[in-house]
């Protein structure tokens, strides 16, 4: 059985923010060839909250890839949303909640205990913040020696995974990418800690520093929080985030939006860990190196710069990449974005790890390249310092100053 999985995080659909339907159709192929005609393929993908998983099925094409499969072949191509709840948003605001199929296999809850990136990471559980606005949940599945995920029984029972991430910014992480892109194979958002309430200062990592503004508004929408999830005051807060976006903008860093979040890359890496050491016969915490293979290719040939993941703007960076190490393959895939893997915690967190290991990296010389340019005949072996940026991206506004390699390294 072949499966794997996509990156469509946004009720926004252009071709710098989803996995374009000619990589996905290009991956089909091969991952039909290789489950052979007694296997399955499936591609599985758990979006954000509010997304418009039909227009992303049309945008990317995929019933018609489905149809073709089924007329040429005669075989099944699955597509799946993972989502047990879609959710329609405005100014900001939940304003109705649709409840999903889901994952057709179910769902298992993975606690990686105290082999969690966030085990000494000095966090308050309770300050966690997840996808909704009820906060018990997150705080639950992260406290008393726990750190549990709930995952895609799809995703886990299958024998190979293929990752298929947009090269792209990002708010919280700075970079999306291969270690990111596996937020989609969780069925509760909600599980899983996105930053962690109030400042620095305080032990949080919601914005960064102590400002009057900040610290009222943090706590005006702890006071919201109870309410929305009950569905009340929906036209006062709605009011209210009208108001702010006029007179603050949209700039400002709230929700853990910004180079200092310390809660989402320990999350993000989290996941990695439990699908790495994990197959259909649970989680192996044991084992001395991953028990499955996760074969990772990001669609780098429309990228995005800026507002990632959900407004972003197009680089046409012409690139396609792929590893079976999701450390390797970020780390050159940040190089031409011209950053520095040094000041992404992300990626320097899984390199210094003496845990469970989800990437064979321990610095960037471990890393060689491969390549293979247009109209060539050959591979080129490079290595990772050879890999320099053409354009310079823009990080996201909370990013700026904070990604970008130092031009002498460029």
């Amino acid at each position: 059985h072949t499966r794997y999985i996509g990156d469509w995080s946004s009720d926004v659909c252009s071709s710098d923010l989803i996995t374009h339907g000619a990589v996905i159709r290009a991956v089909a192929d091969y991952a039909m060839i290789a489950a052979g005609a007694d296997g399955s393929v499936a591609i599985a993908e758990a979006p954000q909250m509010d997304c418009d998983f039909e227009q992303i099925r049309e945008i990317a094409g995929l019933d018609k890839i489905r149809l073709e499969y089924d007329r040429v072949l005669n075989r099944e191509f699955e597509v799946i949303d993972l989502r047990r709840e879609a959710v329609i948003m405005r100014d900001g605001v939940i304003v109705d909640r649709r409840p999903l199929p889901g994952d057709p296999l179910g769902y298992r809850a993975v606690d990686l205990g105290e082999e969690s990136f966030f085990t000494g990471s000095g966090l308050d559980p309770n300050r966690f913040r997840g996808a909704d606005y009820d906060a018990g949940p997150t705080a639950e599945h992260h406290k008393n020696g726990r750190n549990a995920y709930l995952l895609s029984e799809t995703v886990l029972s299958a024998d190979l995974v293929i990752n298929l991430p947009k090269l792209k910014t990002h708010k919280k992480t700075g970079v999306t990418l291969a270690i990111k892109n596996l937020v989609g194979i969780n069925g509760d958002k909600n599980w899983l800690p996105h930053h962690s309430l109030g400042s620095v200062d305080d032990g949080g990592d919601e914005f960064p520093n102590s400002r009057l503004i900040d610290r009222v508004r943090s706590r005006a929408t702890e006071i919201a929080r109870p309410l929305l999830a009950k569905g009340r005051a929906l036209k006062l807060i709605q009011v209210y985030r009208q108001i702010e976006t006029a007179t603050r903008g949209d700039q400002f860093i709230r929700s853990g939006n910004w180079h200092g979040n310390r809660t989402t890359w320990r999350m993000c890496c989290d996941l990695n860990r439990c699908l790495y050491y994990s197959d259909k016969d649970g989680l192996n915490l044991g084992a001395d190196a991953p028990v499955r293979t996760v074969l990772t290719i990001i669609d780098g040939v429309l990228a995005g710069e800026g507002e990632g993941p959900l407004a972003p703007t197009d680089v046409r960076l012409g690139a396609v990449l792929a590893s079976t190490d999701p450390v390797a393959v970020d780390l050159v895939a940040v190089r031409l974005m011209g950053f520095d893997e040094r000041k992404i915690e992300k990626l320097v967190g899984p390199m210094r790890d003496e845990g469970q290991r989800i990437t064979l990296v321990r610095d960037a010389e471990d890393v060689e390249v491969a390549e293979l340019r247009a109209g060539a005949q050959e591979l080129n072996m490079r290595s990772l310092d050879e890999i320099t940026a053409e354009k310079v991206f823009e990080p996201h506004a909370g990013w700026v100053g904070h990604i970008e390699r130092a031009e002498k390294d460029q």
